[in-house]
């Protein structure tokens, strides 16, 4: 079974949606090690480590994700995970903004996926199971 962490980073508490999150992957078949909201980098870092992860999938609905992710993948790989996947999702930016120019930007910061606001993550499913080889 592959293990997928999961969580809202930084000072956002969208409770509610990372519940949602977490019900559809156990649904999935996926086990899910759900650190809840208010956490930081290394909060996801020590629970992929711990879980040995296959990905950690970021959420953020506050706008302020870009900078709450800023290193992430570094901090990854200097803690050995270089081949955990990296999702992330939700309201991510300040402002309103190409999608095109944030899912870039993202993914020159090392996310494997950018998902806009209002993705829905049953849409995310296909992705993910691909993406684990599935």
């Amino acid at each position: 079974m592959k293990t997928i962490v999961i969580g809202v980073i930084g000072s956002d508490v969208h409770a509610v949606g990372n519940k949602v999150i977490e019900y559809t992957l156990k649904s999935a078949g996926y086990h899910v090690v759900n650190i809840g909201v208010l956490s930081t980098q290394e909060d996801f870092i020590e629970a992929a480590i711990e879980s040995e992860a296959d990905l950690i999938l970021v959420s953020s609905l506050y706008g302020h994700g870009e900078i709450d992710v800023r290193g992430f993948k570094e901090k990854c790989i200097e803690h050995g995970l270089e081949d955990v996947l990296l999702y992330i999702g939700g309201n991510i930016v300040v402002g309103k903004q190409s999608f095109f120019d944030v899912e870039k930007r993202f993914k020159e910061m090392g996310f494997n996926r950018v998902f806009p606001p209002n993705f829905k993550i049953e849409s995310a499913l296909q992705y993910i199971k691909e993406d684990l080889g599935e």
